[in-house]
């Protein structure tokens, strides 16, 4: 098939490459690279990251073309890159949102070059987001998949380059919101001085191009599929399970064994990281799903009221007792009973507990009725119940009953790949609960948040966001000051990557910094100082206002006016 003429007067925008056209500094993009030694944690944005060394990237793709063949190794990296790809282009969306097309297509290249796959130039650049038109050629130069191919295999005669046309693919992709595929037409690998990508919509090239087949997944890729609808689907559907770490994974890998059989499930963990949540999320997963799910929090109970409310009473039982009234047990019957803090039950009615869990049976306070009850129980603990056996706290064959199949939540500290994903549920469910427009987080918000221990847990983290949506303005950015109380301590900074490409103590944003980094004379006004705070933004990012306002929190649009209106 032909290519088609594109000129730039038939697209919203178009570049050519030369003198005239230049990426946008790296700059906000470097600082959001961050690394975190004592945890052993790397960070881009809010992406877990790891650093891998040029020969051990040689020696797996040596390996992995071995044992799968050429075919299927290219088919996997190129899906690789795909999905890559197509997250950073949320990135672009955070990090540039000013309205500058070229500047926030130009994320993509970058972050390729910050991650150390090479660097990259624009021949042609020419792009229409309304009507889908897409036509691009990019030079890549110094591409470490070619260095990787050639210093095994020498010259050949096919391009090698397959995680970088995947990356380019998906993420022109995401951008456009339509298929963008990327071949590469000359390759390092084959001789050439850089790699050239052509990128076109997957319609425009020949359908029958055999470089489409390796796009296609696996029929196993999209085996987590319900954890993805759990983070997107609707708060009164998904009851806030939100996690993508290895430890929301173990944990909802056993709920998922656990859920469809009649096992009692013990929760194990720290106060606030989710266990009721989990636990709904068992009954939700069970064959009892269309049954009340009853919970009780054992440590709210009065103990006078324990059995009480766990068994039912009968009318005239005791002073008060005007009526007969069912039990949690009762009212859970062919569902689920949830009993948080069950350490805090007495030890009578730990007993009473037993018996109902082992013969399914039930008598109200000052009944003489047995009551068979249906009913799966499944507990929660922040205690740890094998000491508490040790020490005569807790009966011992009760917590064998509850504990056949034990899951332990990890505290949010050991979660950490799992804030993100959090922070922005938090964000949309108190925007739209108390009406605020919150434009995201400042780099020193997201990299605080990030470096926090949270001995409160998710809890903590929800308290955190609900407050930062109140305190914040309309159409800003939460800031440090929005989510720490004054009695909390911030952490400190980590380390971040400098313009000059070195680690330094990570630098927050100019907007959070700026105004201690100066002293104020006596009678500065805010609008004095708000106007300094705009001019020296200005300053460190060299007139460029699209730069400056990023680091501020604010639009182009906005920065530009508060200048103009300040004279």
């Amino acid at each position: 098939m032909s290519e088609p003429d594109v000129t730039e007067t038939e697209l919203a925008y178009a570049w050519r490459g030369g003198d005239d056209l230049r990426f946008p500094d790296i700059a906000d993009l470097a600082r959001r690279l961050r690394f975190a030694p004592s945890q052993g944690r790397i960070w881009l944005d809010d992406q877990r990251s790891v650093l891998m060394r040029g020969p051990v990237f040689q020696a797996l793709r040596r390996e992995l073309m071995e044992m799968m063949g050429t075919e299927q190794c290219r088919s996997l990296y190129s899906r690789l890159g795909y999905k890559e790809g197509t997250h950073d282009r949320q990135l672009a969306t955070r990090v540039r949102r000013d309205g500058d097309q070229f500047a926030a297509f130009a994320v993509g290249p970058q972050i390729n070059a910050l991650t150390g796959f090479g660097w990259t130039t624009t021949e042609h650049l020419a792009f229409d987001t309304t009507s889908g038109t897409f036509d691009s050629s990019f030079l890549v130069h110094d591409s470490l998949e070619a260095d990787a191919h050639l210093s095994e295999y020498g010259v050949g005669p096919e391009p090698v380059c397959w995680m970088l046309t995947g990356y380019a693919s998906g993420f022109s992709s995401a951008f456009m919101g339509r298929p963008i595929l990327f071949r590469e037409t000359a390759c390092r690998a084959n001789g050439a001085t850089a790699c050239r990508l052509i990128g076109k919509p997957l319609d425009v090239w020949d359908r029958e191009d055999r470089e489409t087949r390796y796009f296609r997944p696996e029929a196993f890729i999209n085996r987590f599929n319900e954890f993805a609808w759990a983070a997107q689907a609707d708060e009164s559907e998904q009851n806030d399970l939100v996690g993508i770490s290895s430890g929301f994974s173990s944990a909802m890998g056993l709920i998922r064994r656990a859920a469809p059989t009649r096992v009692s499930i013990l929760f194990m963990g720290e106060t606030g990281v989710g266990k009721e949540i989990f636990a709904r999320a068992a009954h939700r997963l069970s064959r009892r799903n269309d049954a009340p799910f009853i919970a009780v929090n054992c440590s709210a109970l009065p103990e006078p009221l324990v059995e009480a409310e766990l068994f039912g009473v009968e009318r005239g039982a005791y002073t008060g007792a005007t009526e007969a009234r069912p039990g949690r047990f009762e009212r859970a019957d062919g569902g689920t009973l949830f009993l948080d803090e069950i350490a805090n039950l007495n030890w009578v009615s730990q007993g009473k507990l037993l018996r109902a869990l082992q013969e399914g049976e039930i008598e109200r306070i000052g009944g003489v009725d047995t009551f068979h009850v249906d009913v799966r129980v499944i507990a929660a603990t922040n205690v740890d119940l094998e000491q508490a056996v040790a020490n005569g706290q807790f009966r011992q064959d009760l917590y064998f009953r509850l504990a056949t199949f034990p899951v332990h939540i990890p505290p949010l500290r050991e979660r950490r790949d799992d804030i993100p994903l959090l922070i922005e549920h938090f964000l949309k469910q108190y925007g739209a609960r108390h009406g605020r427009r919150i434009r995201g987080l400042t780099e020193a918000a997201v990299n605080a948040l990030l470096r926090y221990d949270y001995p409160g847990n998710i809890r903590q983290l929800e308290n955190m966001v609900e407050r930062a949506v109140i305190l914040a303005d309309d159409d800003m950015a939460i800031g440090v000051e929005h989510l720490f109380t004054p009695g909390d301590r911030p952490p400190a900074a980590g380390l971040a990557v400098s313009g000059a490409g070195h680690l330094e103590p990570g630098a927050e944003s100019s907007a959070e910094t700026g105004a201690s980094s100066f002293a104020l004379p006596p009678g500065t006004t805010l609008a004095e100082l708000e106007l300094r705070l705009m001019r020296e933004a200005v300053e460190q990012h060299r007139g460029n206002l699209s730069a400056a306002a990023r680091a501020l929190g604010i639009t182009r649009r906005q920065l530009a006016y508060r200048l103009d209106k300040m004279g």
